[in-house]
């Protein structure tokens, strides 16, 4: 079994806790996976910095940042940036999760089976479409 490290981003820790338990401590029968959390941006950048990331969870709907603008950013400014998938809450906004170059989108609220596979999917490189 595989251990992965997911950073949860969003300004409402209740919206992480949403994430975190729509994703599972397993995802996959081969997966296990460790959260961290961030609430800011920079705290965002900080942990990319600082840990080996394997999948980024960003709330499309955080503010100041949200989670569309952070994934452009880390994109454009990160060599090999770990996936992004951005949680949002409206299926119209997936062109603008193209443009942000997310690698998955998933939409408010959280369906787990449907999280479950996109997160084991993209923490297995498979490519998903955004």
């Amino acid at each position: 079994m595989s251990t992965k490290t997911v950073l949860l981003y969003s300004d409402d820790p209740q919206v992480r806790d949403r994430m975190r338990l729509a994703i599972g401590e397993h995802p996959a029968p081969d997966l296990e996976v460790e959260f961290v959390e961030a609430s800011t941006y920079g705290e965002c950048v900080k942990l990319v910095d600082d840990y080996e990331i394997d999948l980024l969870v960003l709330d499309g709907e955080a503010t100041p940042g949200g989670g569309l603008g952070v994934a452009r950013q880390l994109k454009d400014e990160i060599d090999e940036c770990p996936p992004c998938c951005v949680v949002i809450a409206r299926s119209a906004d997936r062109w603008l999760a193209a443009y942000a170059r997310v690698d998955a989108t998933l939409v408010h609220p959280l369906d787990p089976i449907e999280t479950a596979k996109v997160i084991s999917n993209l923490l297995h490189d498979e490519s998903v479409a955004a």
